[in-house]
């Protein structure tokens, strides 16, 4: 046992069941009572982290924005990561950037992507990244709870051309057919999470194995359907055993029609292939890859592929029964054309974004989603989309941290103002802060290394903190 490591006792029949792994199994099962490794991520739109108050230990090797740490800092006491500047992600889970990479290949042409069972967002994060600009991403989270924190990292990542839902697969895929690439990390049973959270060895037995196998060929047989002619299905989960994997891959290619296609891989990356399956899969073993467990293969869809047709859906009818949404009267009290004008300066002048009023919110969206995001809002919970420029309340439009966060702000849009590392964490916990002097009245946008943190109304003699309530960091200062 590692020395730090809380006691940890493997169950004895998921050590039984280990022997499908031949001669790794040993491995395995040592690595699995040591210390899970530590890695983030950076936002490739977003200015990297200092690198200097972290224990670098190297380059992930299939992902060239990962990087591993040698010890575990207190991420929630880092601004930058409020910032959405990096993601806090498994190594073995960057893995997708490396996949998505190789199937678009030098294509620059926008892509439409669903990520389906996305909560809390590092594989949505990484396909943001992955796929060529001007790409659109649906993620969606069936579970309310997680989907919120879902929303929350999207917003945090700055990329405009997403759009979060929750609901579940079937209606997705009825909701649209069109997907070029979709991710599905399907609710698994958890063994590759053994070493990094207790819950999963406490809630592991051979019936939770069955019961993620049912769940499993649902989710895949509804997005098989989501899934465009030509276009690739990303198989994934966090466990060893062949059922939740190779199994259920070799199920998709018999009984679906999928093709498997190959991922050219590294021999020293130490990616272990599929067992005892003529399928391409990959599989990451710690004691032999440098992360947690992780299975991923990925399925081509027959037919000739129409890059980006998805990205033309129309909106029709809105189902029977469902009525449009009434706007608040703070909302209804203004004129939509003014406060569109007004919060269209807020905006980069290139983004080309279409602006909405709808319950009380002001809504930017790539031009190129607009047509799809409102199809979708017709057929689907939407829970965000795009960028919420702003509130309006008592007349007035407030701008929101999901415009502070966005790469669709304009640098210019509102005045600044620099913050330490303990103002920009009292401004995180939602405490008063007290501004130079000289700081212009009104909304001021607070920034944290000269990025933006989010916004405060200046009154003069005090600043209304606008960070949102339910982001508040509890955690206190630095022990």
């Amino acid at each position: 046992m590692t020395a730090g490591m809380p006691e940890v006792s493997l169950p004895d029949a998921f050590v039984d069941s280990l022997s499908e792994l031949g001669d790794k199994a040993g491995v395995l099962r040592e690595a699995l009572l040591t210390a899970p490794s530590v890695s983030i991520r950076e936002n490739r739109r977003k200015p990297s982290p200092d690198y200097a108050s972290m224990d670098i230990d190297g380059v992930v090797p299939w992902c060239a924005a990962g990087r591993y740490l040698s010890s575990r800092p207190s991420f929630t006491l880092d601004p930058a990561m409020h910032q959405g500047r990096y993601y806090v992600q498994d190594a073995s889970s960057m893995f997708l950037s490396h996949v998505v990479n190789t199937l678009v290949g030098d294509s620059a042409a926008p892509l439409l992507a669903l990520d389906a069972c996305a909560a809390p967002g590092g594989k949505t994060t990484a396909l943001i990244d992955a796929l060529p600009d001007g790409s659109v991403v649906v993620a969606n989270e069936y579970v309310p709870k997680r989907a919120a924190i879902l929303k929350e990292n999207i917003i945090k990542w700055g990329y405009p051309g997403v759009v979060v839902t929750r609901d579940d697969t079937a209606r997705i895929a009825r909701a649209c057919r069109d997907f070029d690439v979709v991710v599905a990390d399907v609710p698994c049973s958890g063994e590759g999470m053994m070493r990094k959270d207790k819950t999963a060895v406490e809630q592991w037995s051979p019936a939770l194995v069955d019961e993620c196998v049912a769940r499993q060929r649902e989710i895949v047989a509804n997005l098989w359907d989501a899934v465009a002619p030509g276009g690739y299905l990303i198989y994934s989960t966090c466990t060893f055993n062949r059922k939740e994997n190779e199994l259920m891959v070799e199920h998709m290619v018999r009984d679906l029609g999928a093709e498997s296609v190959r991922i050219p891989v590294e021999p020293d990356w130490n990616i272990t292939p599929g067992v005892d399956t003529s399928c391409h899969c990959y599989r990451f073993l710690p004691g032999l890859t440098r992360g947690e467990g992780l299975f991923m293969a990925v399925l081509r869809k027959p037919g000739e592929a129409e890059r980006g047709k998805g990205l033309a859906c129309r909106g029709g009818k809105k189902p029977a029964g469902k009525k449009a949404s009434r706007r608040p009267s703070a909302a209804a009290a203004v004129n939509v054309r003014d406060v569109a004008a007004a919060a269209a300066k807020w905006l980069s002048r290139d983004g080309g974004y279409e602006l909405t009023v709808d319950e009380g919110r002001v809504n930017a969206v790539p031009g190129n989603m607009s047509a799809l995001s409102c199809a979708l809002s017709e057929r689907l919970n939407v829970i965000h989309h795009g960028v919420c420029v702003g509130e309006i309340k008592g007349g007035a439009i407030i701008p929101s941290q999901s415009l502070a966060m966005s790469q669709a702000l304009s640098i210019d849009a509102f005045p600044r103002v620099e913050l330490s590392r303990e103002a920009a964490l009292d401004y995180l916990r939602r405490e008063a802060l007290t501004l130079p002097d000289g700081t212009p009245k009104g909304f001021v946008l607070v920034c944290y290394e000269s990025y933006p943190l989010g916004f405060v109304k200046n009154l003069g003699s005090r600043a209304n903190n606008l960070y949102p309530s339910e982001w508040r960091v509890l955690t206190k200062k630095d022990s």
